[in-house]
């Protein structure tokens, strides 16, 4: 499958293909987020703690995390359509699993095996992108995909939140199988073979496939992910618990909350990816770092408020949170060619997952809980992700002088 032709506007093809990555995406982040709005629910049936909640959401990031490393010494090696479809039906079959589990250990164990099929997901979807779609685009195109958090929080995570008020827990597993199998078809019927990083290349050691990591320009590409995605997981697992204990929200005002925070990164993401291809990813990530430094700290350091004041302090959180994924991917992809972005991905993801697992848990280990339900030292953990969010922007900057690595990559 040869790249899109350059143009302006994205031809019809790659319009279609970008909406079905969007899809594939959908549904895995739902997966994902559906767990943390239900955190107060999950901590009262299963008499769960704190740092028990961040070991469940965690379950997933490090499963993925672990994948992901593993997907580094045979990605490359396939036909990256038959890649994803085998993937995203192991994916289905492990969500299935988390809606007929029986109690905290079983659904611990789905949870692991959903994130395990996730990462490897999120790697090959992007691998396909940096692949057929131009450079002076990819911006765009990671901007749609990446839409899918905003999307999942708008329209998934409220939908997700009411059909588990109806039908209970279980009934939101069983609910994005049914939309990730209309989505397996999909993409079955119409993405066609993507072969053209199976040319072996004079950059391409399949050899050792932890040399996509001997140089310093690449891995500071996926340890600037790991740090940008951990400042964020100190706070986001915990953001339901928070707006329910510390802030007076009744668990059915969280759905209109996530509501706002999903509208707002769906519009956020549009325009991050447009201005990553105008400006620059680099450029962009550096302004998106400085620009979530108040955010963090005003929202976790709201006292008790209205329903429209945290709402409004949500979707100002998540607009510039979410989003920032959107130019570090765009930035790190450019510095491989073709035959390697499949494994780099598989690690820059894994990086990604593992960050918001151990942030999760990190996070999980210096909140309590007090017996009104209150989370406290949520403050403190808010200057920690300032504090990680300023180094971040350190190895940005160190990241932007290094040379690039492989001077054979494709942007």
């Amino acid at each position: 499958m040869e790249c899109f032709v350059n143009a302006a506007s994205p031809p019809p093809q790659e319009r279609v293909l970008t909406l079905l990555l969007a899809g594939v995406q959908f549904s895995h982040l739902l997966d994902f987020m559906i767990i943390m709005p239900l955190g107060p629910e999950f901590i009262r049936r299963f008499g769960l703690t704190t740092a028990r909640f961040g070991a469940m959401v965690s379950s997933y990031t490090l499963a993925s995390a672990a994948m992901g490393v593993l997907g580094l010494f045979w990605l490359d090696r396939f036909d990256r359509k038959r890649t994803l479809l085998a993937i995203y039906a192991g994916f289905i079959v492990a969500t299935a699993a988390c809606g007929l589990a029986s109690g905290f250990v079983s659904l611990l164990v789905a949870r692991s095996l959903a994130g395990a099929c996730a990462g490897l997901m999120g790697a090959v979807i992007m691998a396909i992108i940096a692949d057929v779609v131009p450079g002076e685009r990819r911006g765009r195109a990671i901007g749609t995909v990446m839409s899918a958090l905003g999307l999942s929080a708008v329209a998934g995570v409220p939908l997700g939140l009411g059909i588990a008020n109806l039908f209970g827990w279980r009934s939101p597993f069983f609910a994005i199988c049914a939309l990730a199998l209309v989505m397996w078809l999909g993409l079955w019927r119409v993405l066609p073979p993507v072969v053209q990083h199976l040319s072996r290349g004079a950059h391409d050691p399949r050899g050792n496939p932890l040399a996509t990591l001997a140089s310093p320009g690449v891995a500071l590409g996926w340890v600037l992910t790991f740090f940008v995605v951990f400042a964020s997981f100190l706070l986001i697992p915990y953001l339901g618990t928070f707006m329910v204990g510390n802030l007076g929200l009744a668990q059915t005002d969280l759905p209109w909350v996530y509501l706002g925070g999903g509208a707002g990164t769906l519009v956020a993401a549009k325009l991050v990816g447009r201005f990553t291809d105008r400006l620059g990813a680099g450029r962009m990530l550096g302004w998106l770092l400085v620009g979530t430094v108040g955010p963090h700290l005003l929202f976790t350091h709201l006292s008790s408020s209205s329903l429209p004041v945290v709402t409004a302090a949500f979707v100002l959180f998540m607009a510039v949170t979410s989003t920032r994924a959107i130019p570090t991917i765009a930035l790190v992809s450019s510095r491989v060619p073709p035959s390697l972005r499949g494994r780099f991905l598989a690690v820059n993801m894994a990086a990604s997952d593992g960050a918001s697992g151990l942030a999760a848990w990190v996070s999980g280990l210096l909140i309590s809980t007090a017996p009104d339900g209150a989370l406290v030292g949520f403050g403190q953990v808010g200057w920690m992700a300032v504090a990680v969010t300023l180094l971040s922007l350190g190895l940005l900057w160190t990241f932007g002088r290094s040379a690039v690595a492989l001077k054979t990559a494709t942007t």
